[in-house]
């Protein structure tokens, strides 16, 4: 399994598990591979709930045209002024690695800011604990956390039954891909 965990050597996400360490907030500036744009009605009360609630921090503002924030790096997104937003949160959504101790705290933040905003943890089938969090600007946002490879779970024997083994597991040569 060392090979699965390697690659998280490349990678601003940590390594699965119970004890992992949310690496530490990220204010450099680099070219952004990809980033989120989010209307807003109201600025101040966005910003508020993205960085209370969801943990982020303000990176660089123009006031009243944009606030980039940034949790992790590569977790960059650009809150901007709209006159109105959708009504309901769209059925696409915008997903961020966390660890998992950080999901009970994104759900007490976001339910201490925004009452109701929250729904999860729930474990999915791929291993991972999510939960859901709908904006003030109806964005719905998924917070992901890797759980540890355990061989012998529900979730690894389902994905083994569809041909799915984790990296390092198996023959060890990723199955002849880059």
């Amino acid at each position: 399994m060392s090979d699965y965990y390697d690659a998280f050597e490349m990678s601003p996400v940590p390594a699965p598990g119970p004890d992992a360490v949310a690496p530490e907030l990220f204010r450099g500036i680099y070219g952004m591979p990809a980033f989120a744009t989010v209307p807003t009605s109201d600025l101040a009360a966005s910003v508020d709930f993205w960085t209370r609630g969801l943990g982020f921090f303000e990176l660089f503002g123009i006031p009243g045209r944009v606030v980039h924030l940034r949790r992790w790096a590569f977790q960059d997104v650009l809150l901007v002024p709209a006159e109105s937003v959708a009504e309901e949160a769209p059925a696409m959504s915008l997903s961020f690695a966390c660890v998992l101790g950080e999901v009970d705290f994104i759900v007490e933040a976001c339910q201490a800011v925004r009452p109701g905003s929250v729904d999860g943890p729930r474990d999915t089938p791929w291993s991972t604990r999510d939960i859901t969090v709908i904006t003030p600007e109806n964005a719905r946002v998924v917070f992901t956390a890797a759980k540890p490879y355990d061989p012998a779970s529900q979730e690894a024997r389902d994905l083994e039954a569809v041909g799915i083994t984790p990296p390092g597991v198996g023959r060890g040569d990723n199955g002849g891909h880059a």
